[in-house]
């Protein structure tokens, strides 16, 4: 088992540099016991365990392709039933696997488990059901990297696994539980999603965090998702700071021990969150646009440095949207996108005026290294205007494979990168 909260605690002492330990947020299936009774497999996303005087509670069961691993890793630590299993909020990754902890109770003969979370998940849930093609697609742009080695969170043609439960047991704002005699409290707060819950295991002083620290900058501006609740975060990050937590439990990366070590990285994400919504704010109520307030305001680089805020999954710029989205709808303060043109007349125009869609993808070429940005908006306007020409096709697979290359977060890589791979597919058809 690897001592996970001694590394944990290096790279955040800075007594350990997080390129020496290899991936901070590790899928490997393995279990490796945090403390007296506790547990972390490490999965996409973990399961965090902890025993009790009556079975098993287990937060979040992975996802539909590791679950059975999970399972299969946690009964080499404990043959006991699983009493509950808490989904800390409704995403594939966190519910996905509940149908092989299911059947685990009924090979073993053990009595189902109860299933608990918010209330919101359940209608999360008629949401991916309602929308499971688009969900499919998104997910595998977001994710098309995991995929090819073997972690896909999605399983075939079913975005949620329809073995994973809805909540038997669901609550509002606070439930306080006891569990074979291990008190939890569970919390709800909107984070990453509106079905959000926290726990505080008070016998342990532990914190299980679910989405709310993912070892990234925060997950609150997904250009693919629903609205992110960046204020709310800020809000739960602050409080479970306040609990005098001695041990944290994130459902991605690494656990972290100690008072203030967990108190400090929880006010620092919290202080990131809370400075792009201030910034941002204060832009709208002055009339600045959208576009005026993305290359505007920037975070400090040295703050997007810590190991625990690199923008290697979302990034602020996404974040930006997000709030704008929030507090200010979906136009973007631009009168010509209000009711725009289409996308392929307005493209064929420009090409026109360029003296040709190939002219206007070669000029993008050129500017690939000068300004990646602007030759994004030229080569997709070439291809929009002269969707069938291979030509273009070739440039804009290059000028997306190489803004995929210059990115840092999943996001954004999984976005350029599709686009490029849409026009490879063109060329070799």
């Amino acid at each position: 088992m690897a001592d996970l909260l001694a590394i944990s605690t290096g790279v955040i002492d800075g007594t350990t540099a997080s390129d020496e330990v290899g991936p901070l947020n590790r899928i490997n299936f393995k279990l490796s016991e945090i403390g007296d009774g506790i547990a972390m497999v490490e999965a996409f996303s973990h399961c965090i365990l902890f025993k009790t005087d009556d079975g098993l509670v287990a937060f979040d069961t992975s996802s539909v392709n590791g679950g059975e691993r999970v399972v299969s890793a946690i009964r080499g630590w404990s043959k006991e039933r699983f009493n509950s299993l808490i989904y800390t909020h409704g995403h594939i990754d966190h519910v996905g696997g509940c149908g092989f902890f299911m059947e685990d109770a009924t090979n073993n003969r053990h009595d189902v488990p109860n299933v608990i979370g918010h209330k919101n998940v359940s209608g999360r849930f008629d949401r991916y059901n309602k929308t499971s093609g688009y969900n499919l697609a998104i997910n595998q742009r977001q994710f098309g990297q995991f995929s090819r080695r073997g972690y896909d969170i999605a399983d075939g043609n079913i975005f949620l696994n329809p073995k994973s439960p809805k909540p038997n047991l669901t609550y509002s704002d606070q439930l306080e539980l006891t569990i074979g005699g291990t008190e939890i409290e569970l919390k709800h707060a909107k984070g990453e999603t509106d079905d959000h819950t926290w726990a505080w295991i008070p016998k342990h002083k532990a914190i299980c965090a679910g989405d709310f620290f993912i070892w990234n900058f925060p997950n609150a501006g997904n250009p693919q998702k629903v609205q992110r609740f960046p204020v709310e975060w800020a809000t739960a990050l602050r409080a479970m700071s306040r609990q005098d937590a001695e041990l944290f439990l994130p459902a991605h990366g690494l656990p972290i021990e100690g008072k203030e070590r967990i108190r400090r990285v929880l006010n620092e994400v919290a202080d990131a969150l809370e400075f792009l919504v201030e910034e941002t704010v204060q832009r709208m109520n002055e009339g600045a646009r959208l576009d005026e307030i993305i290359h505007e305001i920037k975070i400090d680089p040295a703050i997007l440095e810590k190991p625990y805020l690199r923008p290697t999954y979302d990034e602020p710029e996404f974040v930006i949207r997000n709030i704008w989205r929030l507090y200010g709808g979906w136009w973007d303060g631009n009168p010509s996108r209000l009711k725009p043109a289409p996308d392929g007349t307005l493209a064929r125009e420009l090409a026109n005026l360029a003296g040709g869609a190939l002219k206007m993808a070669e000029r993008a070429q050129e500017l690939i290294e000068s300004d990646i940005r602007l030759a994004c908006h030229l080569v997709e306007m070439a291809a929009q205007a002269a969707p069938s020409n291979t030509d273009i096709h070739i440039i804009r697979a290059e000028v997306y494979q190489y803004r995929r290359n210059t990115e840092t977060s999943l996001m954004a890589k999984g976005i350029y990168g599709s686009a490029a791979g849409e026009s490879q597919s063109q060329i070799e058809e």
